[in-house]
């Protein structure tokens, strides 16, 4: 298991995906949980299997299909993760930032991250998207951060600031872009836990206690990877259960993956709107 990677290696990667695609995405898309759909509204794509790029760590959840798919969304190049891995699942914090390294390297300026998330915010339903604001970096307070390691000079400095980890302007866009759809846009901090076991009645109240109003097991690491690297960033989160603070609710992946299908066609629609205004 890496627990850091070489920029030789990472732009090994990066070598083998470009023999199989010679497009040149400028955007890059990471969909969660349930969140897949949108692959299939990318035009004049080509679609690589992770399991057959060296290296690229392959998710074992149900509901990320694990493939890249290159192609144009709203005429922009673009390069879509479906699917994604997590820590739980047994990869290094390194290796589930990777793939964003990979991307970088291939040449993406902007990234779109998405996940489903667990409501901590009890005014949010399943259902909501959440605009991303800010972010908690729990499991990286704890010392599992992916810049832990040989700092890559070549992609950024040992120190990056965070005050802005989620793109001012994108966000600008993303709000207008509701507006105009009339959909309803929740806005709000997101919390990065490391799973796989759903939270405690408890731990909700304490993360509500700090100012969280979704939490999720992904994302946070690849933002962090991202801002690195000089990439900008947008995040969304896709409501995908009620908030449990009382202990009255059970909670399942399958209710997770049945709230992606409601959540998908409202997220194809926002992400298609901010890639026009880019």
């Amino acid at each position: 298991m890496n627990e850091f990677y070489s920029l030789v290696q990472i732009d090994r990667i990066a070598d083998f995906i470009r023999s199989r695609s010679s497009k040149q995405p400028k955007v890059g898309i990471i969909l969660g949980s349930g969140l897949g759909a949108l692959a299939k509204s990318v035009e004049f794509s080509t679609t690589i299997p992770y399991n057959e790029i060296p290296e690229w760590p392959v998710s074992t959840v149900i509901g990320h299909q694990g493939q890249l798919v290159f192609g144009k969304l709203e005429d922009k190049d673009v390069v879509v993760m479906q699917g994604r891995v997590h820590y739980y699942e047994g990869y290094s914090i390194a290796q589930v930032a990777l793939p964003v390294r990979v991307l970088q390297r291939l040449g993406i300026e902007i990234l779109f991250v998405t996940n489903a998330a667990g409501a901590v915010n009890p005014d949010f339903i399943p259902g909501d998207l959440m605009l991303i604001t800010d972010h908690i970096n729990m499991i990286g307070m704890a010392g599992l951060n992916p810049l832990r390691g040989p700092n890559l000079n070549e992609l950024g400095v040992r120190f990056p600031d965070m005050s802005q980890a989620y793109d001012p302007a994108i966000m600008a866009m993303a709000r207008k872009v509701a507006g105009e759809e009339k959909m309803k846009l929740q806005e709000g901090v997101y919390i990065s836990l490391a799973g796989p076991s759903f939270e405690t009645p408890a731990d909700l109240r304490f993360l509500r206690i700090i100012g969280v109003d979704a939490v999720g097991m992904s994302t946070v690491p690849e933002v962090i990877a991202a801002r690195h690297g000089g990439t900008r960033v947008l995040g969304i989160s896709g409501i995908s259960n009620k908030a449990n603070l009382d202990g009255a609710i059970i909670t399942s992946h399958e209710e997770v993956l049945e709230a992606g299908q409601i959540l998908a066609p409202k997220l194809t629609t926002l992400i298609r709107g901010v890639l026009r205004r880019l």
